[in-house]
């Protein structure tokens, strides 16, 4: 019991040191533009439209959630959250290797769609997309955030910059620094993470894990032995899918935290959180505390979701189609 306290206190500690250099150091990433009541006058039943529809494609396929979580990240890891993922023209982020796997793309345009003759050119795809992953968590029974609007959507796409985005390879410092560069924390780092609880993986990606790890010949060491075998009878093929949470792979808690901790951790990036000095800490706090993950995963995506490109030259636009810039 006192070990969960002291880790209760810790991480709060560095949320609370977190918040005070956020506050001192006047991060372009805080964008003071965004505000709760946005399209209070303009579009007043946007949150209603989009939780419905997010709702619906839910209902018929609870995959979606995580899919529309992922989606979410993708987009404001590149040039903030600008819905630049969502553009679809060769050599666009869409188009990337990374991007492949993604899904969730047909639901957006289905809630723009429905905006659009609502409240034609005033919403912005990048606004649906942060609130669709909002709503995506809550029916995956995780934590609800209010969603501050006003992002413009982005006019350039390129494939080469979405292979910046972690793919589940990289060590704990190529991490941090990635985050960092976003104005992201070690915090987020882990939360963020914790957004594996639900969700799957192909079976590719990982495939390197259970047999010739490193060049060994020999499976990653750090893998659970039943859980190394439940993998390579799941994994006997490089696009199968398998859970992220093998234990409770529907529902979104601190199980994936757990799962880390008795080397469950399906991707090399979920892992080595648990075997490094500088996220451990952190990842037993969260899952030795449930309702601490579920406050710090909605403290964290409103971080994630006010990322915005300030390096560029581009105001950006209300796109009427997702899929391309205006004409």
């Amino acid at each position: 019991m006192k070990f969960s306290i002291k880790l209760f206190f810790l991480i709060f500690f560095v949320v609370a040191v977190s918040a005070f250099v956020g506050k001192t150091d006047n991060s372009p990433f805080d964008d003071e533009s965004l505000s709760l009541f946005y399209y209070n006058r303009s579009c007043p039943e946007v949150e209603k439209i989009i939780h419905n529809k997010v709702k619906k494609w839910v209902d018929k396929d609870y995959t979606i959630a995580p899919a529309l979580i992922r989606l979410h990240f993708h987009d404001c890891a590149v040039r903030g959250c600008d819905a630049s993922v969502l553009l679809n023209h060769k050599e666009s982020e869409r188009w990337s290797n990374v991007s492949k796997s993604l899904r969730g793309f047909e639901v957006i345009d289905d809630i723009k769609a429905e905006i659009e003759k609502k409240c034609p050119k005033t919403v912005s795809c990048a606004d649906i997309v942060t609130a669709a992953s909002r709503d995506a968590t809550v029916l995956a029974g995780g934590p609800y955030w209010q969603v501050p609007y006003g992002r413009k959507d982005g006019r350039v796409s390129i494939a080469k910059e979405a292979e910046l985005v972690p793919m589940g390879h990289e060590n704990v410092t190529d991490l941090v620094e990635f985050y960092q560069s976003k104005g992201l924390n070690i915090i987020d780092l882990v939360a963020l993470s914790g957004a594996h609880t639900i969700g799957r993986s192909t079976c590719g990606s990982l495939q390197y894990r259970l047999y010739n790890y490193m060049g060994t010949g020999k499976p990653d060491p750090t893998i659970n032995p039943k859980y190394l075998n439940f993998l390579r009878r799941k994994c006997r093929w490089a696009s199968e899918y398998v859970d992220l949470d093998a234990t409770t792979p529907k529902t979104f808690d601190a199980q994936y935290f757990k799962n880390v901790q008795n080397k469950m951790g399906l991707l090399h990036t979920d892992q080595i959180l648990y075997s490094d000095s500088r996220t451990s800490p952190l990842l037993n706090a969260l899952a030795s505390q449930s309702g601490l993950f579920h406050h710090q995963f909605a403290a964290s995506m409103v971080k994630l979701g006010n990322i915005q490109d300030y390096l560029s030259a581009d105001d950006g636009e209300i796109r009427v189609n997702c899929n391309y810039v205006n004409a």
